[in-house]
């Protein structure tokens, strides 16, 4: 869900930029027999979006978000953190990358759009109503983010609290923004030492 994150964590390389964005679609093995048709270069991008995720469950900071979170919407607290910290990292975009959020994340959508015959079917009316609507720029402002939410509630099988849950991060904006911090610091320490057989 953090497509910002994974985006901007994957560095200048084309193939980890888009494997990070498509990797909540990719389900399964990533290498052998059931891998299904996926390009090597993409599997390596979704083999990192995945390990970010696990370092990111991990992680003590990441954890102090989650125990943020009321108890009404814990049960979802990682998928809200995940959001949270996208809204965190486009409003720093600014002191973190040499690119204007805006030209970043059209280059996100150009990539993607280049790679499209080689990302599952399943990810294509997804993959492009976020560029159309411009959901990575849109997580600058906090009503993108409820945009966000409302849209996760919809989709989702059951009955859940993820419905203006910006109210989270309304509630005590200092201590996400000083989580996140610590967070991006290590996540990005990690991604630079980080290898497919590590």
């Amino acid at each position: 869900m953090n497509f910002l994150a994974h985006a901007f964590l994957a560095g200048d390389d084309p193939a980890l930029i888009v494997g990070g964005v498509i990797g909540d679609w990719i389900k399964g093995p990533l290498s052998g027999p059931q891998c299904g048709a996926l390009p090597a270069d993409l599997a390596r991008g979704v083999a990192l979006h995945r390990a970010i995720d696990s370092h990111a469950e991990t992680h003590a900071a990441f954890r102090t978000s989650r125990a943020r979170i009321s108890p009404a919407r814990r049960r979802y607290g990682g998928v809200v953190v995940d959001i949270l910290y996208d809204h965190l990292l486009a409003r720093r975009w600014h002191e973190l990358h040499p690119r204007p959020l805006a030209d970043f994340c059209a280059e996100v959508y150009r990539l993607i759009a280049e790679r499209f015959d080689d990302i599952p079917p399943s990810a294509h009316f997804a993959l492009q109503l976020m560029a159309d609507e411009d959901w990575l720029a849109s997580y600058r402002d906090i009503d993108g983010i409820a945009d966000v939410l409302a849209r996760m509630s919809r989709r989702a099988r059951q009955p859940n609290p993820l419905l203006h849950a910006e109210l989270e991060y309304l509630a005590d904006p200092a201590g996400y923004a000083l989580d996140f911090n610590h967070w991006l610091v290590d996540a990005q320490r990690f991604v630079g030492q980080w290898s497919p057989a590590g």
